[in-house]
C-alpha cells in the first residue's frame, strides 16, 4: 500500500512538473506540449557545419553594395533559399549612392612632402589580405574636392566638441579638421565640420579607443593596428533610407511605377567637403607635427605625445577626394515559409548582406546563420512541421550606406506590415563572437530570455541564459537605438522589434574582417552559429505557432515608468520649476491596471483551451495594433519620418537609443516650450493603448 501511495505521489508530482514545464506564453497547455516537441526537433535538426559553409562562401570576396561581387552573394542566397523550399522574391531598388570607392589621397605638404598610407598592409599568414579587389579606406557620401590647408584637431567631432573649439577661440574656417572615431556617427562629424566652415575632414581610430592602449593589436590580437582603417557612410539626412525618396520606396527607374525623387542639390545631409578615414599610424604623422595649444582635459588620445588643437601655418596637409554619386541597383532577397493556419500574419527575420570588405563578422555572420536556419526550417516543413504563421527571412542590401534596403522595403510594404507584421528580428553581425546580448521593444524582452533558457551554451553545462545573466538575477536587455535594419520597422511603422545576437572582437569596417580573423578571434570553434540559430529559431517558432501572439503586455507600464522617471530627472536639471509629466503618469497607472487584467484573462483563457482559428485571428488582429498606439503621424521635430513616440535613434549621435524621443529632444536642446505638448501627446498614446487593451479584455470575457 505504501509503495502504491509513493508511486501515485511520484506520478502526481511528475505530472505537475510536466504541466509547469509545458507553460509557454501565448500557448494553451495542449499546444505548449506540441510546441516543445517541435522545438526539440528543430534544435536537433540544426546542422552546425552549415554556418561555416555559408560564411566561407559569401565572404570569399569583398562585396560592397552595387558591386559585381555583391550580386553574386545575392544569387547565392536566392539559390540556397529556393533549394531549401522557400518562396523567394527579389525586391529591386534604384538608390542614390556613391558609385564605387572613388579616388583619394592624403599627403603632408609642409614642412615636408610625404604621402600617407590609406590601406591596410598585407599580413603574411592571411591570404585574404592579398585580395586584389581590396581598396583604400573611404567614406561613402563624401564631397569631392582637393584642398591644402592648416589642421585643427576636434577630438571626437561631436556637437559639444565643436562648441568647445568655438569657446576656446579656435577658428576652423577653411581648415582641415582631424577627428577620431567614437562619440557619434561619423556623418555627424562631417555635418558639424561643414557647419563650422571646415574645408575638409580626416577621421582616424585612436589607439586609446581601439588600439594598443587596450591590448595586443592585429594580427597578434584583435585590436586595431597602426594601419587598420574604419570605413563607413556619412549620410545624415533627416530620415532613414534612400537620400532622394523619403517616405516612398526608391523603385527602379525603368519600372512601371514612377517615384518622385528629390534633387540631390537640395538635400541637406549630402556633404560638400571632402572626407576620408585613415589609420592612427598615418594620423600620427600629422598630429605629431602640430604645435598649437595643448588639448583640453579628455581630448588626449593614446599616441605617445601631447595632442594639440592646431597645427598652425608651419603644417600644411593636402586632402583630395573624388567620388561619383548616382543611382545604384540594390536588391533585397526575401524568402517566405508560408504559415499553415495564419499565413497573413508575418514573423520577419533579417540581416543585411552588403559589407565594406569581406564582412565575415559584420554583417555576414548573421547572413550565414539565417541561411542555415532557412535550411533547418525548410527541412521541418518538408517533414510536415510547418509554422502556423508565415516566417519571412530577409537579406537587405545597401545597409552600410544608410540602412537603405530594409527601409525601402518597409516603405513599399507599409500598409501590409501595419496589418500583418507580428515582429521583426534583426540579426546584423549576429554571430560575431561568443557574447550573447539583445535590445528589444518592451513586449519582446521576455520571449528572448525564455528562449535563451532552452539552448545550451557551447562547451558548457549552462544555458545561454545562465551565461548571459552571469551573477545577475536576469540579463540586461537594452532599448533599441539606431544603426541597423530594425529602424524602419520599429521607428517608422511600429512593428515590435529585436536587435540581437552574439558579439565579440571586431576589426570594425576594416579590410581585415575576413575568415582568417573570424577563425582566429571571433569563434574558432564555429559553434556559436548553430547556437544562435537554435535560440533565434525558438523565438521565431514561438511567435509563429502561439495561439495568441506572446507579447508581454505588462512590460509597457514597467518600462515607461522607468523612462519617465529618467526624463523628469533630466528636465529638472535645467528647469527647476518643472513638476513632472502628470498626464502621462496618470495614463501609465491606468495602463498598468489594464495590462495586468488583460494578461490574467489571456492566461486564464489559454489554461482552458486553445481558441478556434476564427477567434484567434480576431484577437491577434487586436494584439497587432497595440504598438501602433505609439506611432504619431506628426512625428518628431528633428525629423517627421521618425514616428514612434516610444523610441528613436539619437539625431545628434546617430547610434544611441532615445526612449521617449519627443521629450528627449527637448532635453538635449534644453527647451521648455513644448513639454506640455509632449505630456499631452504621450498621455494620449498611452491611453489609446489602454483602451485597446480594455477592448480586447472585453472580447475575452
Amino acid at each position: 500500500m505504501k509503495k502504491y501511495l509513493l508511486l501515485t505521489l511520484t506520478f502526481g508530482i511528475s505530472f505537475l512538473f510536466q504541466l509547469e514545464a509545458q507553460h509557454i506564453d501565448g500557448f494553451s497547455n495542449t499546444a505548449a506540449g506540441k510546441q516543445l516537441e517541435i522545438e526539440k526537433k528543430f534544435k536537433e535538426s540544426v546542422d552546425f557545419s552549415r554556418f561555416k559553409t555559408h560564411l566561407s562562401t559569401i565572404t570569399e570576396h569583398p562585396h560592397t553594395a552595387g558591386s559585381e561581387a555583391n550580386e553574386k552573394v545575392k544569387d547565392y542566397m536566392v539559390e540556397a533559399m529556393k533549394k531549401a523550399g522557400w518562396d523567394v522574391q527579389v525586391y529591386p531598388y534604384d538608390v542614390y549612392l556613391t558609385k564605387g570607392q572613388g579616388e583619394s589621397l592624403i599627403e603632408l605638404v609642409y614642412p615636408i612632402r610625404k604621402p600617407l598610407n590609406q590601406q591596410e598592409y598585407i599580413v603574411d599568414d592571411n591570404p585574404y589580405s592579398r585580395h586584389p579587389e581590396l581598396k583604400k579606406g573611404w567614406n561613402a557620401f563624401s564631397g569631392s574636392g582637393d584642398v591644402t590647408a592648416e589642421v585643427v584637431y576636434a577630438n571626437y567631432g561631436t556637437k559639444a566638441d565643436f562648441e568647445k573649439l568655438e569657446e576656446l577661440g579656435i577658428d576652423i574656417s577653411g581648415k582641415i579638421v582631424l577627428a577620431r572615431y567614437g562619440g557619434n556617427f561619423r556623418g555627424y562629424k562631417a555635418k558639424f565640420a561643414e557647419q563650422y566652415g571646415a574645408a575638409g575632414l580626416i577621421i582616424f581610430t585612436d589607439p586609446a579607443d581601439a588600439g594598443y592602449v587596450r591590448g595586443p593589436v592585429y594580427p597578434e590580437g584583435f585590436l586595431f593596428n597602426d594601419n587598420s582603417i574604419q570605413r563607413g557612410s556619412l549620410l545624415t539626412v533627416d530620415w532613414t533610407g534612400d537620400a532622394l525618396t523619403p517616405f516612398e520606396p526608391a523603385l527602379p527607374l525603368d519600372g512601371k511605377t514612377k517615384v518622385k525623387r528629390l534633387d540631390p542639390k537640395e538635400v541637406k545631409g549630402l556633404h560638400s567637403i571632402p572626407v576620408t578615414p585613415i589609420s592612427y599610424g598615418s594620423a600620427q604623422e600629422i598630429l605629431s607635427r602640430m604645435n598649437g595649444k595643448p588639448v583640453p582635459t579628455g581630448w588626449q588620445g593614446g599616441l605617445p605625445f601631447t595632442y594639440r588643437l592646431e597645427g598652425g601655418k608651419d603644417l600644411l596637409v593636402r586632402l583630395k577626394v573624388e567620388q561619383e554619386q548616382g543611382f545604384v541597383r540594390a536588391n533585397n532577397v526575401v524568402g517566405t515559409l508560408k504559415g499553415a493556419t495564419h499565413p497573413d500574419e508575418w514573423v520577419i527575420l533579417g540581416c543585411h548582406f552588403d559589407a565594406w570588405s569581406f564582412g565575415s563578422t559584420d554583417p555576414n555572420s548573421g547572413t550565414a546563420m539565417l541561411l542555415s536556419m532557412t535550411e533547418t526550417l525548410g527541412k521541418l516543413a518538408q517533414e510536415g512541421i510547418k509554422p502556423g504563421r508565415s516566417i519571412m527571412i530577409a537579406h537587405w542590401d545597401a545597409e552600410e550606406h544608410g540602412v537603405i534596403g530594409s527601409t525601402e522595403w518597409v516603405e513599399q510594404l507599409r500598409d501590409e506590415l501595419n496589418a500583418k507584421a507580428v515582429a521583426y528580428i534583426n540579426l546584423d553581425a549576429a554571430v560575431g563572437g561568443r557574447n550573447f546580448g539583445a535590445s528589444a521593444s518592451p513586449t519582446l524582452k521576455k520571449i528572448i530570455m525564455d528562449a535563451a533558457k532552452e539552448v545550451m551554451y557551447p562547451d558548457s553545462s549552462k544555458t545561454v541564459y545562465e551565461i548571459w545573466a552571469g551573477s545577475r538575477e536576469e540579463p540586461s536587455i537594452g532599448n533599441l537605438g539606431g544603426g541597423s535594419d530594425h529602424i524602419a520597422f520599429y521607428m517608422h511603422v511600429g512593428v515590435p522589434s529585436i536587435n540581437g545576437g552574439a558579439g565579440g572582437p571586431s576589426l570594425y569596417h576594416t579590410n581585415y574582417d575576413d575568415m582568417y580573423f573570424y577563425e582566429k578571434f571571433a569563434d574558432p570553434s564555429f559553434k556559436m552559429g548553430g547556437t544562435v540559430e537554435q535560440l533565434v529559431g525558438i523565438i521565431a517558432l514561438r511567435l509563429a505557432n502561439a495561439d495568441l501572439i506572446p507579447y508581454q503586455l505588462t512590460r509597457y507600464a514597467k518600462d515607461l515608468t522607468i523612462h519617465f522617471d529618467n526624463a523628469e530627472r533630466q528636465v529638472k536639471g535645467f528647469h527647476k520649476d518643472f513638476t513632472g509629466f502628470e498626464k502621462s503618469r496618470n495614463a501609465i497607472a491606468s495602463l498598468q491596471q489594464s495590462a495586468d487584467r488583460l494578461e490574467a484573462a489571456i492566461s486564464g483563457m489559454l489554461e482552458k483551451s486553445s481558441p478556434d482559428t476564427r477567434k484567434a485571428r480576431d484577437l491577434n488582429k487586436d494584439l497587432l495594433a497595440f504598438e501602433k498606439s505609439f506611432i504619431d503621424p506628426k512625428g518628431m521635430y528633428f525629423g517627421n519620418w521618425y514616428r514612434s513616440l516610444y523610441a528613436s535613434n539619437d539625431p545628434f549621435s546617430g547610434y544611441a537609443s532615445w526612449v521617449l524621443p519627443g521629450i528627449q529632444y527637448e532635453i538635449e536642446i534644453k527647451s521648455t516650450d513644448r513639454l506640455t505638448e509632449w505630456d499631452e501627446r504621450y498621455s494620449t498614446a498611452i491611453l489609446d493603448l489602454k483602451q485597446k487593451m480594455d477592448a480586447l479584455y472585453g472580447k475575452i470575457n
